[in-house]
This record gives C-alpha cells, sequence and structure tokens, in this order.
C-alpha cells in the first residue's frame, strides 16, 4: 500500500498473534519442545510465520509469546506481547477459553460474546481451534488462556470501558491482518457501541466528532455514558450501520468546523478527505441575508472557526444554517422513518452555536435552512 507516496506494511491482528502463540504453546505441550518459527493460517488462506518472543513450560502447561507488528498502522497493540497459556482441558470439554492478564472480560450484552466471557472475539476464537488442531490432531480438549504484557494499560486507549469490556483489550481481527490506516478498528468501535446502546434498551444516542463536543452533547441531553458513540470523523460509518440497526433518536454532534464539512456533503469529515469550503459558507451566509461585506470577510477568514466568529460577531445565525445542511447530508445517509436526527454545533469551548430539531430521517424533502 502507498500513502503519501510510501510504501506501507501490512501487520497482524490480536488474533492472528494470539492463534500463533496458540499452536506453539500446544505443541510444547504435548511434545516438549517449541518451534522455532510457528506458520498459521489466515481466513483467507494466508500462511504467515512467527518467531516466538517468549516461551516457557511448567507442570500442566506450556506458554508461548508473540510480539504483535502491526505494520505502518498507528496501532495502540502495536509492539504488545500477546501470549497464550495451553493445558489439558477435561474430557469432552474441547477448546475452552479463558481470560488471563491483560484481556478484557465482556460485562455488558450487545456485543458478539455473552457477558462473562474473555473478550477474544468469534474469529480468532475460530482461527486458534484450527491452529490447536493442526498439531493436536483429534485431541481437542484443552484451556487456552490468552493475556496480553500491560494489557489493562493498553486498554486505556481504546473505547473496551464504554463498551463494558474490563480488565484489559480484546483479541479482535476478522481477516488477520491489519491494513494500514484502514480504520476498521475504530468502525467496529462505532458498531459495537451502537450494539450495547440498543441491547440496554436505549432509545437516543448521540455521535460526536471529538471530546469537547462529546461533553457538550452528554450535558446537553443528561445522556448517559453508554448512550455516547465515539464517532470521530466516520459519520457516514455511523449513520450507515444505524440504518439497518435503528436506534428511534440519533444525534450528530460535533464542532463548526467538521459540521461545515458535513453540511457540504462529506460524509468522512477527517481533514485529510478535503477541507471545508469557506466560499460555500460565505455563501450560505449570503443566503442567510449577510451582506456583502460579511459575505467578503468570511470567504477570506483563516478558518472555519474564525469565519463563525466573524458571523456571532455581526449577528447572524450562521450555526443554524450549517447544522440544517448537515441534517440534509446526514438524514440522505441515514433514510429510516424509524430514526429522529438531531444536529448539533458546537464551539471550540463547547457552546451551542446551532442546532435542527429531531425530525424523521425519511423527510421526503429536505430541511429548510
Amino acid at each position: 500500500m502507498e500513502e503519501d507516496g510510501k510504501n506501507l506494511r501490512r501487520g497482524w491482528t490480536t488474533g492472528t498473534c494470539a492463534a500463533a502463540a496458540s499452536k506453539a504453546a500446544c505443541l510444547a505441550l504435548l511434545s516438549g519442545r517449541f518451534p522455532h518459527m510457528v506458520e498459521v493460517t489466515l481466513p483467507g488462506g494466508q500462511r504467515p510465520s512467527f518467531a516466538l518472543a517468549m516461551e516457557e513450560r511448567g507442570e500442566g502447561f506450556a506458554k508461548a509469546g508473540i510480539i504483535k507488528d502491526a505494520g505502518d498502522d498507528p496501532d495502540v497493540t502495536h509492539g504488545a506481547l500477546i501470549m497464550s497459556t495451553i493445558r489439558r482441558g477435561a474430557p469432552g470439554s474441547g477448546i475452552t477459553f479463558k481470560a488471563g492478564p491483560g484481556v478484557g472480560t465482556v460485562t455488558r450484552p450487545g456485543l458478539p460474546l455473552p457477558p462473562g466471557e474473555p473478550s477474544i472475539n468469534p474469529v480468532p476464537r475460530r482461527m486458534i481451534a484450527q491452529a490447536i488442531c493442526e498439531v493436536a490432531g483429534g485431541e481437542i480438549d484443552f484451556e487456552v488462556e490468552i493475556s496480553v504484557a500491560d494489557g489493562e494499560k493498553i486498554a486505556e486507549k481504546t473505547l473496551n470501558g464504554r463498551l463494558g469490556i474490563m480488565g484489559g483489550i480484546s483479541i479482535l481481527g476478522t481477516t488477520g491482518i491489519v491494513i494500514p490506516f484502514s480504520c476498521s478498528s475504530w468502525i467496529h468501535s462505532i458498531w459495537r457501541g451502537i450494539d450495547v446502546a440498543r441491547a440496554a434498551g436505549l432509545d437516543h444516542v448521540a455521535g460526536a466528532t471529538g471530546n469537547t463536543s462529546e461533553k457538550a452533547v452528554q450535558a446537553h441531553h443528561g445522556l448517559p455514558e453508554i448512550a455516547l458513540i465515539d464517532m470521530g470523523d466516520f459519520v457516514g460509518g455511523m449513520l450507515k450501520y444505524l440504518r439497518d440497526h435503528p436506534v428511534p433518536k440519533v444525534t450528530i454532534a460535533g464542532g463548526v468546523a467538521k459540521m461545515t464539512k458535513l453540511a457540504q456533503g462529506m460524509l468522512d469529515v477527517h481533514s485529510k478527505r478535503g477541507l471545508a469550503d469557506l466560499e460555500a459558507l460565505a455563501k450560505v451566509a449570503a443566503d442567510a441575508g449577510a451582506d456583502a461585506e460579511i459575505v467578503a470577510r468570511l470567504a477570506s477568514a483563516n478558518t472555519v472557526a474564525h469565519a463563525f466568529s466573524l458571523a456571532t460577531e455581526s449577528g447572524l445565525p450562521l450555526g443554524d444554517r450549517i447544522a440544517g445542511l448537515a441534517w440534509n447530508t446526514a438524514a440522505k445517509a441515514l433514510h429510516s422513518p424509524e430514526i429522529a436526527l438531531e444536529i448539533l454545533v458546537f464551539d471550540r469551548e463547547g457552546r451551542l452555536v446551532g442546532q435542527t430539531e429531531f425530525t424523521p430521517s425519511d423527510h421526503s424533502e429536505s430541511l429548510p435552512v
């Protein structure tokens, strides 16, 4: 892959590393020796191999560890030591999973695993089971304990706490491969947050583009933390999932720059996807009745925040206009008769500067602005 002309390396998920560590530990438990390299099969059929970072044998167990290499992706688990301890299980028990130190435990419904289960997702579980079967053959009664060095500390940088996954990170991955800058883990966290909110019976969730807008929307509506979706720049990713997994009321909240980009038709509001168009913003002001001097000043403003401050000084209700246009963009992506959509626009201090009312997102016409 290339990003800005630079070749980017792909990496391996925590699930792949856990499968490789489990295979090596199982081989050592059965044969008394650890392999120099261990090869695993990914869901797509690829067979990467890994060197062991640690190995240990004791009475009734074997333990192996793999250092996760996320390639060139800015993954918080890059460099983490993923370990698997294998013990024989009770006859007929099959392969059972246990959360070791640094791996979280599910405490809320709505996730792919029920409460009480170690947060080792279904695809990694299948990969681990397949890896063990490759060395154990028909013998399948094993306890698999996955642990992660400093996993609790790493988990503080993830959304696990909000999702009700306590005690460490999750063992994840659907393909076994980390694609640099794909942001797939963030998108999946958004989806899981919606699942948890639905399972809790909430009728209102709020997606925010950043910390300031999240605190502001929580205070505005008095929402519990479980209703807050850390949407970031992925407005479209959240709305499209909600279209198929509806919640009665949805609020999209963000700062003036991000919401201006949404108003201008961008469902991914990251700065790399394009900048807000100040000329178009000035036209919105003109349509709102701004005089030529204000329009010219907005068009030549340094930033969107600067343009909003100029509009505020002139008494121009630019925020409500932007909120209405942002609603139109978001409603087209959501387009569900079951969901009422609201837009809230906040400034850098968390003050509300623009909003729409909750309106059914299958509204046949755009909101007037």
